[in-house]
Protein backbone atom coordinates (compact mmCIF):
# COMPACT_ATOMS: atom_id res chain seq x y z
CA UNK A 1 0.00 0.00 0.00
CA UNK A 2 1.48 3.28 -0.99
CA UNK A 3 1.00 6.63 1.57
CA UNK A 4 0.94 10.28 1.32
CA UNK A 5 3.69 11.99 3.49
CA UNK A 6 2.95 11.91 6.68
CA UNK A 7 4.13 15.35 8.71
CA UNK A 8 1.44 15.09 11.75
CA UNK A 9 -0.08 12.26 13.94
CA UNK A 10 -3.29 11.46 12.83
CA UNK A 11 -5.54 9.11 14.78
CA UNK A 12 -8.77 6.87 12.89
CA UNK A 13 -11.19 4.19 13.58
CA UNK A 14 -10.32 1.21 11.46
CA UNK A 15 -11.75 -2.17 10.25
CA UNK A 16 -9.65 -4.92 8.77
CA UNK A 17 -10.62 -7.50 6.50
CA UNK A 18 -10.30 -11.33 6.37
CA UNK A 19 -8.00 -11.58 3.48
CA UNK A 20 -4.55 -10.96 4.55
CA UNK A 21 -2.98 -7.83 3.29
CA UNK A 22 1.04 -6.31 3.49
CA UNK A 23 2.00 -2.60 4.07
CA UNK A 24 5.16 -0.84 4.91
CA UNK A 25 4.83 3.35 5.88
CA UNK A 26 7.63 5.73 6.97
CA UNK A 27 5.75 6.66 9.91
CA UNK A 28 5.75 4.68 13.17
CA UNK A 29 1.76 3.46 14.03
CA UNK A 30 -0.13 1.96 16.63
CA UNK A 31 -2.64 -0.61 16.70
CA UNK A 32 -5.06 -0.27 19.75
CA UNK A 33 -7.67 -3.42 20.20
CA UNK A 34 -11.57 -2.07 19.88
CA UNK A 35 -13.68 -4.63 19.36
CA UNK A 36 -13.20 -8.03 17.86
CA UNK A 37 -9.85 -9.19 16.99
CA UNK A 38 -7.29 -8.87 14.22
CA UNK A 39 -3.59 -10.81 13.78
CA UNK A 40 -1.00 -9.34 12.64
CA UNK A 41 2.28 -10.15 12.31
CA UNK A 42 5.72 -8.10 12.25
CA UNK A 43 9.13 -9.40 11.14
CA UNK A 44 7.88 -13.16 11.54
CA UNK A 45 6.32 -13.10 14.64
CA UNK A 46 2.20 -12.60 15.01
CA UNK A 47 -0.46 -11.65 17.96
CA UNK A 48 -4.20 -11.10 17.78
CA UNK A 49 -4.35 -8.37 18.95
CA UNK A 50 -8.06 -7.61 20.99
CA UNK A 51 -9.48 -5.09 23.47
CA UNK A 52 -7.01 -4.56 25.83
CA UNK A 53 -3.64 -5.14 23.81
CA UNK A 54 -1.86 -2.93 20.78
CA UNK A 55 1.13 -3.65 18.39
CA UNK A 56 3.76 -0.89 18.22
CA UNK A 57 5.42 -1.00 14.56
CA UNK A 58 8.20 1.10 13.59
CA UNK A 59 8.44 2.55 10.54
CA UNK A 60 9.99 0.66 7.40
CA UNK A 61 8.92 -2.42 9.00
CA UNK A 62 6.65 -4.78 7.18
CA UNK A 63 3.40 -5.83 8.74
CA UNK A 64 0.95 -8.38 7.58
CA UNK A 65 -2.57 -9.00 8.89
CA UNK A 66 -5.71 -9.63 8.54
CA UNK A 67 -9.26 -8.77 10.53
CA UNK A 68 -11.05 -12.19 12.86
CA UNK A 69 -14.87 -11.75 11.69
CA UNK A 70 -16.10 -8.04 12.83
CA UNK A 71 -13.56 -5.76 14.37
CA UNK A 72 -12.37 -2.18 14.97
CA UNK A 73 -9.47 -0.76 16.19
CA UNK A 74 -8.00 2.39 17.14
CA UNK A 75 -4.90 3.39 15.09
CA UNK A 76 -2.78 6.42 15.38
CA UNK A 77 0.19 7.51 12.90
CA UNK A 78 2.96 8.59 13.95
CA UNK A 79 5.65 10.18 12.37
CA UNK A 80 8.87 10.39 13.62
CA UNK A 81 9.50 13.42 16.19
CA UNK A 82 5.93 14.79 15.65
CA UNK A 83 4.58 14.01 19.07
CA UNK A 84 6.64 14.03 22.51
CA UNK A 85 7.45 10.49 22.29
CA UNK A 86 10.64 8.07 23.18
CA UNK A 87 12.28 7.39 20.10
CA UNK A 88 13.02 4.12 21.76
CA UNK A 89 9.88 2.99 21.71
CA UNK A 90 9.90 1.92 18.47
CA UNK A 91 13.27 0.45 18.46
CA UNK A 92 11.46 -2.76 17.42
CA UNK A 93 8.04 -4.07 16.82
CA UNK A 94 6.46 -5.09 19.75
CA UNK A 95 3.18 -6.87 20.85
CA UNK A 96 2.07 -4.73 24.14
CA UNK A 97 -1.01 -5.54 27.22
CA UNK A 98 -2.10 -2.33 27.42
CA UNK A 99 -3.46 -1.36 31.08
CA UNK A 100 -7.22 -0.66 32.03
CA UNK A 101 -6.85 3.46 31.83
CA UNK A 102 -5.24 3.12 28.49
CA UNK A 103 -7.86 0.91 26.90
CA UNK A 104 -10.57 3.60 28.53
CA UNK A 105 -8.91 6.43 27.01
CA UNK A 106 -8.82 4.26 23.49
CA UNK A 107 -12.41 3.72 24.13
CA UNK A 108 -12.98 7.60 25.28
CA UNK A 109 -11.00 8.84 21.79
CA UNK A 110 -12.93 6.35 19.35
CA UNK A 111 -16.10 7.61 20.19
CA UNK A 112 -14.90 10.91 18.40
CA UNK A 113 -12.16 9.44 15.68
CA UNK A 114 -13.74 8.54 12.18
CA UNK A 115 -12.69 5.84 10.15
CA UNK A 116 -10.71 6.01 6.35
CA UNK A 117 -9.16 9.31 5.14
CA UNK A 118 -8.01 12.33 7.28
CA UNK A 119 -9.81 15.54 6.32
CA UNK A 120 -7.49 18.59 6.37
CA UNK A 121 -9.80 21.47 7.95
CA UNK A 122 -8.60 22.71 11.78
CA UNK A 123 -10.81 21.51 13.46
CA UNK A 124 -10.01 17.61 12.42
CA UNK A 125 -6.46 18.09 12.48
CA UNK A 126 -6.87 19.67 16.51
CA UNK A 127 -8.64 16.97 17.17
CA UNK A 128 -5.88 14.77 15.44
CA UNK A 129 -2.55 16.16 17.93
CA UNK A 130 -5.34 16.50 20.96
CA UNK A 131 -6.12 12.44 20.71
CA UNK A 132 -2.28 11.72 19.70
CA UNK A 133 -0.56 13.80 22.99
CA UNK A 134 -3.24 12.14 25.31
CA UNK A 135 -2.57 8.42 23.70
CA UNK A 136 1.25 9.16 23.00
CA UNK A 137 1.75 10.16 27.27
CA UNK A 138 -0.21 7.34 28.08
CA UNK A 139 1.54 4.96 26.08
CA UNK A 140 5.01 5.92 27.73
CA UNK A 141 2.98 5.91 31.16
CA UNK A 142 1.97 2.83 30.58
CA UNK A 143 4.08 0.29 32.73
CA UNK A 144 3.06 -3.02 30.69
CA UNK A 145 4.02 -1.08 27.34
CA UNK A 146 7.71 0.14 29.52
CA UNK A 147 8.12 -3.22 30.89
CA UNK A 148 8.55 -4.64 27.00
CA UNK A 149 10.54 -1.28 26.20
CA UNK A 150 12.95 -1.60 28.62
CA UNK A 151 13.70 -5.23 27.70
CA UNK A 152 15.89 -3.46 24.87
CA UNK A 153 18.49 -2.82 27.04
CA UNK A 154 18.59 0.83 26.24
CA UNK A 155 20.42 1.69 29.82
CA UNK A 156 17.80 4.37 30.80
CA UNK A 157 14.65 4.45 32.17
CA UNK A 158 13.21 6.61 29.45
CA UNK A 159 9.26 6.44 31.20
CA UNK A 160 11.04 7.59 34.41
CA UNK A 161 12.96 10.23 32.82
CA UNK A 162 9.38 11.31 30.94
CA UNK A 163 7.62 11.12 33.90
CA UNK A 164 9.96 13.62 35.91
CA UNK A 165 9.78 16.59 32.75
CA UNK A 166 6.00 16.14 33.08
CA UNK A 167 6.42 16.81 36.74
CA UNK A 168 8.28 19.49 36.08
CA UNK A 169 7.49 21.76 33.16
CA UNK A 170 7.30 24.51 35.06
CA UNK A 171 11.35 24.41 36.42
CA UNK A 172 14.06 25.09 34.34
CA UNK A 173 15.23 22.20 33.34
CA UNK A 174 19.39 21.55 34.89
CA UNK A 175 20.29 18.92 32.37
CA UNK A 176 22.91 18.03 35.17
CA UNK A 177 20.30 17.42 37.66
CA UNK A 178 19.01 15.64 35.96
CA UNK A 179 21.78 13.29 35.23
CA UNK A 180 22.74 13.50 38.44
CA UNK A 181 18.74 11.88 39.58
CA UNK A 182 19.56 8.98 37.21
CA UNK A 183 22.78 8.38 38.31
CA UNK A 184 25.05 9.09 35.27
CA UNK A 185 27.52 12.00 34.53
CA UNK A 186 26.48 14.39 32.15
CA UNK A 187 28.12 14.08 29.21
CA UNK A 188 26.83 9.68 28.90
CA UNK A 189 23.74 10.80 30.43
CA UNK A 190 23.24 13.35 27.10
CA UNK A 191 24.30 10.65 24.88
CA UNK A 192 21.94 8.25 26.63
CA UNK A 193 19.52 10.75 26.36
CA UNK A 194 19.58 11.10 22.38
CA UNK A 195 19.85 7.39 22.55
CA UNK A 196 16.58 7.25 23.98
CA UNK A 197 14.61 9.96 23.09
CA UNK A 198 16.01 11.09 19.48
CA UNK A 199 17.04 14.59 20.47
CA UNK A 200 18.41 16.81 22.92
CA UNK A 201 16.79 16.86 26.71
CA UNK A 202 15.68 20.59 25.86
CA UNK A 203 14.08 20.12 22.32
CA UNK A 204 12.41 17.19 23.98
CA UNK A 205 11.08 19.56 27.11
CA UNK A 206 10.09 22.16 24.65
CA UNK A 207 8.03 19.67 22.47
CA UNK A 208 6.90 18.14 25.64
CA UNK A 209 5.61 21.40 26.68
CA UNK A 210 3.62 22.41 23.68
CA UNK A 211 2.16 18.88 23.60
CA UNK A 212 1.26 19.02 27.38
CA UNK A 213 -0.72 22.41 26.80
CA UNK A 214 -3.17 21.05 24.13
CA UNK A 215 -5.08 19.65 26.64
CA UNK A 216 -4.49 22.37 29.29
CA UNK A 217 -6.36 24.86 26.17
CA UNK A 218 -9.40 22.56 26.63
CA UNK A 219 -9.75 23.72 30.20
CA UNK A 220 -12.04 27.42 29.71
CA UNK A 221 -10.97 28.48 33.46
CA UNK A 222 -7.13 28.59 32.09
CA UNK A 223 -6.02 31.52 30.49
CA UNK A 224 -3.28 31.71 28.37
CA UNK A 225 -0.73 33.05 30.69
CA UNK A 226 -1.69 31.09 33.26
CA UNK A 227 -1.13 27.99 30.64
CA UNK A 228 2.51 29.41 29.69
CA UNK A 229 3.45 29.28 33.16
CA UNK A 230 2.10 26.29 34.14
CA UNK A 231 4.50 24.67 31.13
CA UNK A 232 7.50 26.37 32.08
CA UNK A 233 7.15 29.14 29.39
CA UNK A 234 8.60 32.81 30.74
CA UNK A 235 5.38 34.56 29.64
CA UNK A 236 2.10 34.33 27.24
CA UNK A 237 4.26 35.89 24.30
CA UNK A 238 6.81 33.33 24.25
CA UNK A 239 4.34 30.71 24.29
CA UNK A 240 2.65 31.76 21.90
CA UNK A 241 5.63 32.10 19.57
CA UNK A 242 6.62 28.81 20.22
CA UNK A 243 2.99 27.31 19.48
CA UNK A 244 2.18 28.96 16.61
CA UNK A 245 5.31 27.65 15.08
CA UNK A 246 4.91 24.35 15.77
CA UNK A 247 1.48 23.78 15.58
CA UNK A 248 0.62 26.62 12.61
CA UNK A 249 -2.04 28.49 14.73
CA UNK A 250 -1.77 31.09 17.89
CA UNK A 251 -3.35 28.96 20.95
CA UNK A 252 -6.36 31.49 21.14
CA UNK A 253 -7.32 30.38 17.78
CA UNK A 254 -6.52 27.00 18.50
CA UNK A 255 -8.35 27.56 21.43
CA UNK A 256 -11.17 28.69 19.64
CA UNK A 257 -11.98 25.58 16.87
CA UNK A 258 -15.08 23.68 17.59
CA UNK A 259 -14.53 20.97 20.18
Amino acid sequence: MSHAAVTAPSVSLRRYGAIEASDVHDFHQVVLGLDGAMVMAVDGVAHQIDAGSAWLIPAGARHDYAGVGENRQLVLDLPAASLAVPERLFDRARAVTVDTSLTQLVHRIAAHATGGAQGDDLDTRRFHWDAAARLGAALVADTGTMAGAQASGAGLDFARIDRWLRAHLSETLRVADLATHCGFGMRRFHQLFIDAFGETPHRYLQRLRLDTSLGLLSDPRLSLSDIALEIGFGDQSAYTHAFTRRFGLAPGQWRALRH
